[in-house]
């Protein structure tokens, strides 16, 4: 039996390019360079056929160690909350008043960069506090 190390992880989405673009922001993740033969991303989708042009895009961790992130274009839009969602991890190790200062600073970024604030999770003597927001086409996603 083998054991899987790596996998990605795929986001259904209207605008694929302009979603992933925005998880760049928030991970720190970059757009890797196009396919062999292409000079830009760009001269890339424009050689595809044209319902197929912007159908998908991808990004990844320039360190290797985290997953790549995977944008497919699909018809229908987000109907419900998501069955699966990221938690990125900015107040790892953080407790109490110097925590909730970390995860707010970090929620006042994303919000310039598009994502909207959902609400705060306070503590509850078992959790810590997060903040749950939602990407640029109303993904939710918590900041922990």
């Amino acid at each position: 039996m083998s054991v899987i190390r790596k996998f990605q992880v795929a986001f259904d989405c209207a605008e694929p390019e302009r979603v992933a673009r925005f998880w760049c922001e928030v991970l720190g993740y970059v757009v890797p360079p196009p396919p062999d033969g292409f000079a830009t991303w760009d001269e890339f989708k424009a050689s595809q056929p044209s319902e197929d042009q912007g159908s998908w895009f991808v990004c990844g961790d320039p360190s290797g160690v985290g997953p790549r992130l995977y944008f497919q274009r699909v018809p229908e839009g987000k109907v419900v909350k998501n069955r699966v969602h990221l938690d990125v991890r900015v107040g790892t190790g953080l407790v109490g008043e110097e925590r909730l200062a970390v995860l707010e600073a970090e929620c006042a970024r994303l919000v310039e960069l598009g994502a909207v604030r959902v609400g705060l999770l306070t503590a509850d003597g078992v959790n810590e506090s997060c903040i749950v927001l939602q990407d640029v086409e109303g993904n939710e996603f918590c900041l922990d």
